[in-house]
């Protein structure tokens, strides 16, 4: 079972990682009046449990309540890879200076966790794993030691983050594996984690999942 973006962003508060404002709405009229209550700039994101979404039109950029009802419009009732459309989330806008990747997940053929990480984030991670194998480091993460700070920078570092960038992000990788390993998860992943224009460091897209037999 995979969870909404919605959820998986809001869990990610639950935890302290960093998020950016998300409100859901089901109509254009809840959107407007959700862009009006964040402010500025905003995203209307089609929350569906499939890839893609911006291909197909799902996520659009609003610069207004007026824009966002629009959008909305547009969006909702779209048929996203077989998913229809029901639900958007109004995310507060942010100017990225650089995307990256993070995941952990249960890695079932060998019993054991393994966390995914990349300075090159944005794309769908199955294109970069295909297509540039060496910028996605894979390690294998001990089931009883778990992501402490150590490990976390050792994931960064050998994600292609140099040591001022690796330190920034190794504590979000922690609040990450304390977000799979106490909610139960078979994966967290952040894609895009990005870096803002003016220095933070946020979760801008996340998926949760979990096993349908738990």
């Amino acid at each position: 079972m995979d969870l909404f973006e919605y959820q998986a962003r809001d869990l990610f508060e639950k935890y302290q990682v960093p998020v950016l404002q998300g409100l859901i709405a089901d109509t254009p009229e809840q959107a407007e009046a959700a862009a009006a209550k964040i402010g500025g700039t905003v995203v209307v994101k089609a929350q569906v449990k499939t890839g893609g979404r911006g291909k197909a039109g799902g996520v659009k950029v609003a610069h207004s309540p007026a824009e966002a009802k629009e959008a909305a419009a547009k969006i909702l009732g779209l048929d996203i890879k077989g998913h229809v459309v029901k639900r958007v989330m109004i995310a507060e806008g942010a100017k990225i200076a650089k995307e990256f990747y993070f995941s952990v997940l249960l890695d079932r053929s060998n019993r054991t966790f393994l966390s995914l990480c990349s300075v090159e984030g944005g794309m769908e991670i199955e294109q970069l794993a295909e297509e540039r194998p060496e910028a996605l480091a894979k390690i294998a993460i001990d089931a009883v030691k778990g992501i402490d700070l150590a490990k976390a920078l050792e994931i960064a570092k050998a994600g292609g983050f140099d040591d001022e960038m690796a330190s920034k992000v190794a504590p979000i990788f922690v609040k990450l594996y304390e977000v799979f390993k106490k909610e139960d998860t078979t994966l967290v992943e952040v894609n895009p984690l990005v870096l803002t224009e003016d220095g933070k460091i946020l979760a801008l897209d996340g998926k949760v999942s979990f096993d349908d037999n738990a």
